[in-house]
């Protein structure tokens, strides 16, 4: 098992700017699996604290209940254009698949989830910007930087 505090501890430079990435707006997207196995696109927010990434929902969210019969889940950051003229300034686009974990709800009963990392990544366009720059961590690889033009 990996925990956001696993990739800050083996990757602290990339871990900050993963989260530097979703902290660029308040409100991300997360797509879990329906019942019939379809995808389901969400907006929510993230919470990455010192030793765990959480993530919540009110009480009976389809989020949540997705979340309790398929626990795998993606995560993307809060999306931002790259400046006009200047690419190689945009910090990038960030991803994290996990495996959610439930915890005790909240006092107004919503759902609570600590998520369990199986990938991050983040692309960004490189300098010269006429490349992307792909870097992912994956527990037990570590970080893996490619190049795609």
């Amino acid at each position: 098992m990996a925990w956001w505090s696993d990739l800050v501890e083996e990757q602290p430079e990339f871990a900050e700017r993963v989260r530097a990435r979703f902290a660029v707006r308040k409100h991300g997207t997360m797509a879990t699996l329906r019942r019939d196995g379809s995808p389901r696109i969400s907006g929510t927010e993230f919470d990455f604290g010192p030793e765990q990434l959480r993530l919540g929902s009110m009480a009976g969210a389809l989020k949540a209940l997705d979340l309790r019969r398929d626990p795998r889940v993606a995560l993307h950051c809060p999306t931002e254009d790259p400046p006009e003229g200047d690419p190689g300034s945009w910090g990038g686009d960030a991803k994290i698949a996990g495996v959610a974990h439930e915890e005790p709800p909240g006092d107004d009963g919503s759902h609570r989830f600590r998520i369990e990392l199986t990938e991050v990544v983040l692309t960004r366009v490189g300098d010269p910007a006429d490349h992307l720059v792909i870097e992912s961590w994956h527990p037990g690889r570590g970080l893996h930087r490619r190049r795609r033009h």
